[in-house]
């Protein structure tokens, strides 16, 4: 059973409300309850999907998580005590909350984007090569990947747009604007444009190939903080007679 959710709007500050059904969990990212309706139970579990280790192997893992990829140490666990039980959620940036159905596709998740899940959905580590680690901003050496069946909320900064690769052609995206992309799809890490990239300010992309989806999102929350930084020094270096 997937997840039974409804956005407040299809704008940038929309609400998720998540209904369930009595006994029935949903993972949803650490601090983004707004409020419930008292017939929901809220648990903070460690980050980690291996049950087979033991409880501190449980935590070093979580805490790898979270240093490696910007990811919560804890994820917070909400079950329902009866057949309509609801919890309101919002992500902490501004824009579009899309649904990744789980199961016959994987994908890769780009730091901070998980909002909610089922159960059933897991998302963990898969270690990069060192010079995607150095290069990229996905997650430094690791990216996070799902598994398991089910649904799962991301938040972007912006709105999405989704690219369906054919695998004719080898696609080009900038590194801050890269959402999601199913697993079936290979990608590198590379300067925008040659040993000179930096000089056009578009720094580094990612470069995928093979058939599968891509979801973009069409802001980026660096150069919106870049923004807000230059506005404050400006400001400060105004003098007013």
């Amino acid at each position: 059973m997937r997840m039974k959710y409804q956005l407040s709007n299809n704008g940038p500050f929309a609400l998720v409300t998540i209904q369930l059904t009595k006994d029935e969990e949903v993972k949803i990212e650490r601090g983004s309850m707004v409020y419930h309706n008292g017939n929901v139970t809220l648990e903070g579990r460690m980050n980690s999907s291996n049950k087979s280790i033991s409880v501190l192997g449980n935590m070093l893992k979580s805490v790898a998580k979270s240093v490696v990829s910007g990811e919560s140490f804890f994820v917070t666990v909400v079950k329902s005590s009866s057949d309509d039980g609801e919890i309101n959620i919002a992500p902490p940036s501004i824009g579009a909350i899309k649904e990744l159905v789980i199961g016959s596709k994987q994908w890769f998740l780009n730091d901070g984007v998980f909002l909610a899940c089922d159960k059933s959905v897991e998302y963990c580590m898969k270690r990069q090569s060192l010079g995607k680690a150095v290069f990229g901003g996905t997650g430094g050496l690791f990216v996070m990947e799902t598994s398991g069946e089910g649904s799962m909320l991301i938040s972007c900064y912006g709105d999405t747009i989704e690219v369906e690769l054919d695998g004719t052609n080898k696609f080009v995206v900038d590194n801050r604007h890269v959402l999601a992309w199913e697993s079936s799809l290979k990608y590198e890490i590379r300067v925008a444009s040659g040993i000179f990239g930096f000089a056009t300010g578009e720094g580094f992309v990612n470069e995928f190939s093979g058939q599968g989806k891509v979801m973009i999102q069409t802001r980026n929350i660096e150069g919106f903080a870049a923004m807000v930084a230059a506005c404050k020094t400006h400001s400060q270096g105004l003098t007013f007679a």
